[in-house]
């Protein structure tokens, strides 16, 4: 299905909105999603910490060429509702994509079969596979959770991304040679460890620790904090004082440490810097595969 073709409505929760979901944005002129995730409300003690937030996700689905997003708040009303009601509330476009194990109505009884028994269209997208298993939302929370971007990008079909809130330091960076952005990571609900990691903002190649900087003791951090250190100049946008990155996470260097003194860490942070400029650069984002 060309793009110049696309019809009908995806739908689905999409967090990361990785290859596998791209299959589907990729080819549909609108989506239907949830601002909360389903489980949130059926199983609270089971929801999972989401990689993006409702605003990170609408974005990345329009980035696909979505045109229109209908987000749904999931509620015990909805949840109640009985698959063919839901479907006729909330799917006006009689052509649907989706994913093979998406699930809607009460009980989760509503499938992609029944819709086409209800007289849709229904496209369901081949799974997209990673060293042989199949590319899942969790899979990629549980790769970012154990640091291991690599994989986790390459899931997405780009770097994974997130937002900070710019904070001011104590300037204890620009003392030892290594000023740096400090950002708060608000919307973080992901368990990302401690440490070092090769990242890129406003286009420019950094190095960031992510936790509490406890070298320096009594001027440590009390909560996470992304430090991020520019390889080169600073980007010209950052004369504008923004109040806000976006920071995409290429590689992870090494765990969080406490060094002896800063002259140690200044040499650490040395090396760590070479590290991060070494790391592969940031893949294109890949072009899903059209849905079959």
């Amino acid at each position: 299905m060309h793009h110049s073709a696309r019809k009908g409505v995806a739908i689905g929760f999409f967090d990361g909105v990785h290859l596998g979901h791209r299959r589907i944005l990729s080819q549909a002129r609108a989506a239907v999603t949830f601002r909360n995730h389903p489980l949130s409300v059926l199983a609270p003690e089971k929801a999972p910490r989401l990689i993006m937030t409702f605003r990170e996700r609408e974005a990345a689905m329009r980035a696909c060429g979505v045109e229109e997003v209908t987000a749904l708040d999931f509620t015990p009303e909805l949840a109640a509702m009985e698959p063919a009601d839901f479907a006729r509330r909330h799917l006006a476009d009689r052509t649907v994509l989706c994913g093979g194990n998406w699930r809607f109505g009460r009980g989760g009884t509503g499938t992609p079969a029944l819709l086409a028994s209800l007289g849709y269209e229904t496209l369901v997208a081949p799974y997209a596979v990673f060293k042989g298993e199949r590319i899942s939302s969790s899979r990629i929370r549980s790769a970012i959770e154990a640091a291991d971007l690599e994989d986790a990008n390459a899931m997405l079909g780009r770097p994974w991304r997130t937002t900070g809130r710019i904070v001011s330091g104590k300037g204890l960076g620009r003392k030892i040679g290594f000023p740096t952005v400090n950002l708060m990571l608000d919307d973080l609900q992901l368990s990302l460890p401690r440490g070092v990691y090769a990242v890129e903002a406003l286009g420019r190649r950094a190095v960031a620790n992510w936790g509490v900087a406890p070298t320096m003791r009594e001027n440590a951090w009390t909560r996470n904090t992304l430090e991020l250190h520019f390889l080169d100049a600073p980007p010209p946008a950052m004369n504008a004082n923004p109040t806000a990155l976006e920071v995409d996470f290429l590689r992870f260097i090494r765990p969080e440490e406490t060094f002896s003194d800063v002259s140690a860490l200044k040499e650490q942070i040395a090396k760590d810097a070479a590290a991060a400029r070494h790391a592969p650069p940031p893949r294109q984002p890949r072009r899903p595969e059209n849905m079959v």
